[in-house]
């Protein structure tokens, strides 16, 4: 008994060594060591360490080509170098990145290998953040969280998200559907996206189907922008590569950023079998037709070749923006009559160029729903053209139908209801969930029987003539003849915006969004994320009206707070800080009507005119009003005349809503200043009008002249009448006058006579030949006896201010003022305007 107990205490205690033995074994981290902090501190060492070593080497300059000179030294550099580079490629392997650093081209292998470890640096770092994000929790699971079905929501806030459906079906909502930690499809592009702030360059290098060869010019900027699209061209010479320089430098632009497919699009003709009445094909139903997921480059041959062999096929593509800032291509649906394909694009970026031979062959009818963007994305990501296009949009315009959507296509054609719950779901998800997939075939599965029920009734409708079908294919073709461009960042890309808004910023506001847009473009490009995702707008706004003080300030005008907002909060604070430095003035008044020219810029209003001074006579008009104003301010007015004449200015005047109120003072000096624009405007309107000035000087001279002489001719004649009049009478008194002989000179007119001759008004009419002399004789002449006339009651101030001025007698004593000069204001009597405090009251 005793044996047996021992041993069983025996075996007990080797079998617990062992299980301890095992446990460390398996709580250990790494081999060797025991746990995740003495594995950091040993990684922390060595890499301290190969710092300092990499610190010690010859520096580049005279010391590292010293030692580079001897072979020993050249040697150990080599054996080093491919052995970093190993060590470099095993880790890349190990995070499922491109590690080819060895096999690399000598002209642009440096390059390369650089772009290798900066792509595997963010794949490895984005994995690190995922991983420490679920280290604390926030989501475990790697996979896409998608719901098996969606429930209705049980508080309705609004109707806009609510698709109206019959009442027998239940309501359904419109949601947003995304997977968080996906990993950014970017960093697995063969072609790194070229977010760069020039011009769009066509990625195409095979013209397929062409009947104008592709220009020299394109085909050199390709393999020289993107050689990675001919892996058998990689390998280029220095002196080809000068070649290809020089070629770009010498070719025409135009030539270079031209459509490729322009001369193959303006020579198009379309078929007569197109243009002839067809019998509809109904389509299978959507559970008995085969889908494939095209995802190899084996896959995408097969399908091309196929797509080659058939008469027409439906297109559609599912797009992302929110994540990228020019936006990618994540799916391209093709449809024919038989079946359905699904192409993953985000795996196959670089390859899809092989579809352009069956997209580019006119004998091949392509369908699509509303192209304009469809065209342009194929374009940027895949270097795809399209020849022979219908777009079913158009043809829905051409009928005056209802609703030009596909949703109604789709009802009025084929009784269907789109699941549009997926409309706005995050297309990058991989792998695809069923629903979005069934979602996605249904955009192109009935489109080929909606392309034969609309080519019917395009040619009923116009009494089976093809005109209006005609007119579809035409403008299909133009859609298919734009062209991408790029978002190009100017200094004023910010006013177009800003205007949008319709917001008045001061100085200081509109420098802070001027700078928070060009620092939101530029983060956005580098990132390559889109702006909305950057810096919302309507946060920008909020930034630029408040100008916060602190960079806590700047956070809590963001609700929510962008990631890259909080990253570069303290560099958002420093912008604002400038723009509060700047002086700050009143805002500019923005006018929404017809004659706001804010939003014309300066060339168009040069070109209103012939000689590009249309500002510049306004300026004028509106001064020469101004100064007509001022003038007539100087009138004493009551305020009734003063009221009457502006009422009467506002409708004479049509520049009068534009000017500012008669009350605004225009400073003195302002019109003296040769810096102010007033004393600008006022030397251009003396110079235009100097002229005018000196022509209307002339002008009363002439007419003074011409005064002048007629009131001479005039004395002359009012003194001949004087004579006959005075030889008429017999008998006077006074001396006779003698008529002038000849030769002697006629007696000058005395000044009364002159000044009486200067007014017209009391000037009397020439004496007619016929003029008889009244004869005094008969007369009474105790007229002339110079008797008082009785004095008028009436007041008159004229009298008075008379009698006022003669207060001397001729021997210059005091004459007793009469009654008509006294003062109506006084009483008869003693006169006490001596003392000073006896004044009449009034």
């Amino acid at each position: 008994m005793d044996s047996s107990k021992s041993k069983d205490s025996t075996n007990s205690g080797l079998q617990e060594t062992n299980s301890d033995i095992n446990d460390e074994e398996k709580n250990d981290l790494c081999p060797g060591f025991k746990d995740a902090d003495a594995f950091v501190k040993y990684g922390l060492g060595a890499v301290l360490s190969a710092t300092k070593a990499s610190a010690g080497l010859p520096q580049t300059g005279d010391e590292y080509d010293f030692y580079r000179s001897f072979p020993g030294f050249q040697e150990f550099c080599e054996s080093q170098g491919d052995k970093l580079l190993h060590c470099m490629s095993q880790i890349m392997q190990h995070h499922g990145c491109r590690s080819r650093m060895r096999d690399r081209n000598k002209l642009t292998g440096l390059e390369e290998r650089f772009d290798l470890v900066v792509d595997s640096n963010d794949v490895i770092l984005e994995r690190v953040g995922i991983l420490l994000d679920e280290a604390d929790g926030v989501n475990r699971n790697q996979q896409p969280v998608m719901p098996a079905e969606f429930q209705p929501p049980k508080i309705v806030v609004s109707s806009w998200n609510r698709m109206g459906s019959s009442s027998g079906s239940r309501s359904e909502t419109f949601r947003l559907l995304q997977a968080k930690n996906i990993a950014r499809p970017q960093m697995k592009f063969k072609e790194k996206v070229d977010n760069s702030n020039t011009p769009f360059i066509p990625k195409i290098f095979i013209k397929p189907n062409a009947v104008k060869p592709l220009p020299s010019c394109k085909l050199l900027l390709t393999l020289m922008f993107f050689p990675s699209v001919r892996p058998e061209d990689l390998d280029v010479p220095a002196a080809l590569a000068d070649f290809i320089h020089q070629q770009r430098t010498q070719e025409h632009v135009e030539d270079m950023f031209a459509h490729p497919y322009q001369y193959e699009l303006d020579h198009l003709t379309i078929q007569e079998s197109v243009l002839s009445k067809p019998e509809p094909q109904m389509y299978k139903p959507l559970t008995e037709t085969k889908c494939s997921f095209i995802d190899t480059l084996d896959d995408l041959v097969a399908l091309n070749e196929k797509l080659c062999k058939l008469s027409e096929f439906a297109v559609d593509l599912e797009h992302h923006s929110y994540r990228s800032f020019l936006g990618l291509t994540c799916l391209i649906q093709i449809s024919s009559r038989e079946e359905d394909f699904i192409i993953d694009a985000i795996e196959l970026r670089s390859e899809l160029y092989i579809l352009n031979e069956a997209f580019t062959d006119p004998a091949i009818v392509k369908v699509f729903h509303g192209a304009d963007s469809d065209i342009e994305w194929l374009q940027r990501d895949f270097g795809l053209y399209v020849v022979n296009l219908f777009d079913t949009h158009q043809a829905s315009r051409a009928l005056n139908l209802a609703r030009h959507s596909l949703d109604q296509l789709l009802k009025h054609f084929c009784n269907v209801n789109s699941e549009k719950r997926y409309q706005l779901a995050d297309w990058r998800i991989r792998p695809l969930p069923d629903e979005m997939v069934q979602y996605a075939r249904m955009d192109t599965h009935y489109l080929l029987y909606i392309y034969d029920c609309v080519r019917v009734q395009l040619l009923d409708f116009n009494h089976g003539q093809p005109g209006l079908l005609q007119s579809v294919w035409n403008k299909s073709k133009d859609i298919s003849l734009k062209k991408y461009t790029k978002p190009i960042f100017t200094e004023e890309s910010y006013l177009e915006l800003q205007r949008k808004q319709k917001r008045s910023f001061n100085t200081q506001q509109l420098t802070a969004f001027r700078l928070l847009f060009a620092w939101r473009d530029k983060l956005a490009r580098q990132e390559d994320e889109s702006t909305g995702f950057t810096l919302p707008t309507h946060m920008m706004n909020k930034i630029s009206e408040e100008l916060p003080k602190e960079p806590q300030g700047i956070i809590a005008c963001c609700n929510p707070v962008p990631p890259l907002v909080r990253q570069q909060v303290n560099e958002l604070h420093l912008l604002v800080q400038q723009a509060r430095e700047m002086p700050l003035l009143k805002p500019e008044v923005t006018m929404f009507g017809p004659h706001d020219t804010s939003r014309v810029s300066e060339s168009d209003l040069q070109h209103c005119s012939p000689d590009g001074k249309l500002d510049t006579l306004i300026r004028l008009i509106i001064l020469l009003i101004l100064e007509l104003e001022t003038q007539n301010d100087h009138e004493s007015l009551s305020v009734a005349q003063m009221k009457a004449r502006r009422i009467i200015e506002c409708f004479e005047n049509p520049f009068r809503m534009y000017l500012p109120s008669s009350d605004v003072h225009i400073s003195k000096n302002a019109k003296f200043d040769p810096s102010s624009k007033i004393f600008e405007v006022i030397k251009e309107w003396k110079l235009l009008s100097m002229e005018q000035q000196q022509k209307e000087l002339e002008a009363k001279k002439e007419a003074n002249k011409k005064a002048k002489e007629e009131a001479k001719e005039r004395t002359k004649k009012v003194a001949g009448n004087g004579v006959k009049l005075e030889s008429a009478k017999g008998g006077g008194k006074k001396r006779e006058r003698v008529a002038s002989e000849v030769g002697e000179s006629t007696p000058k007119p005395s000044k009364k006579q002159m000044k009486s001759a200067e007014k017209p008004q009391k000037t009397e009419p020439p004496p007619k030949d016929s003029f008889k002399p009244f004869d005094y004789s008969q007369s009474d002449l105790k007229v002339f006896a110079g008797t008082k006339s009785k004095d008028n009651t009436q007041f008159d101030p004229n009298r008075q201010a008379q009698g006022f001025k003669k207060k001397k007698t001729a021997r210059g004593q005091k004459s007793n003022s009469g009654a008509g000069n006294r003062s109506m204001s006084y009483m008869a009597g003693k006169s006490d305007r001596g003392f000073r405090h006896n004044w009449p009251k009034r």
